[in-house]
């Protein structure tokens, strides 16, 4: 199929940056959209142009690093990462509309890479256990609810992409944030700084310039890895109770 794409090109932060269109024929229906900017970029090579810089690393939904705003929407119109979406969610003719994420917290490196370091300094202010846990103990040593055990690993399958922060009018990482919150603090290994840690990756946040959660639920509607939008109301308890007891 042919379509008509048209891409952010930035040369560099301190570029303004702009909307250039590109026609590309012959698009396979069974390739990824990452396949697509392949082609695209083999195109533009072929006629002497530079080519689209776009960020990938497993091209297998893990890692989270196609972050790519499609159509308007955060990876795209299936709710799986950009590298998983495949083409024939197009028709023939399309105008496909790619653009890198939009926060301040995010800014442009070149074309659609955007740095999303601000993601790994918020995890680096409280995210990690920090105390010595010792030898893995065995399995039935440490008795976890179920509950609590599903909680914490559904909360640990965020892979940081920040589709919840290009999705949300604010530009709010709460989403990412909670998520990072929970899987500790669900866990008895995860409670000696379950409330600093809160504490530490809330401000890291707000240091960023990340924005404020006004609950329109567009973070849930994108996510790759559907983390319940219910992990910041969990974040929010945590967060007030930390507040009163370190006051």
């Amino acid at each position: 199929m042919d379509l008509k794409l048209h891409i952010w090109r930035q040369k560099g932060p301190g570029d303004e940056g702009r909307m250039v269109t590109y026609p590309l024929s012959g698009v396979s229906p069974d390739m990824s959209f990452l396949e697509m900017l392949d082609q695209l970029n083999e195109q533009l090579l072929t006629q002497g142009d530079e080519p689209v810089a776009f960020d990938h690393d497993c091209r297998e939904g893990i890692c989270g690093m196609c972050s790519l705003v499609i159509n308007g929407v955060a990876h795209g119109p299936d709710q799986a990462t950009a590298c998983q979406l495949h083409m024939r969610h197009f028709k023939d003719g399309d105008d496909v509309y790619v653009e890198p994420w939009r926060a301040t917290a995010f800014p442009v490196v070149k074309d659609l890479v955007t740095d999303r370091s601000a993601f790994d300094r918020i995890i680096a202010a409280g995210g990690y256990i920090s105390i010595n846990t010792g030898a893995p103990p065995d399995a039935n040593a440490m008795p976890i609810a179920k509950a609590d055990a599903d909680t914490a690993f559904e909360a640990a399958a965020c892979i940081g992409c920040g589709a919840c922060v290009a999705a949300c009018k604010n530009a709010s990482a709460m989403l990412f944030v909670s998520a990072k919150v929970v899987q500790f603090a669900k866990l008895p290994q995860g409670q000696p700084e379950r409330l600093d840690r809160a504490l530490k990756m809330v401000a890291q946040m707000d240091k960023e310039g990340f924005g404020n959660c006004t609950n329109q639920y567009e973070c849930e509607a994108v996510c790759p890895k559907e983390i319940p939008a219910t992990f910041i109301a969990h974040l929010n308890r945590d967060f007030l109770r930390a507040s009163f007891v370190k006051a």
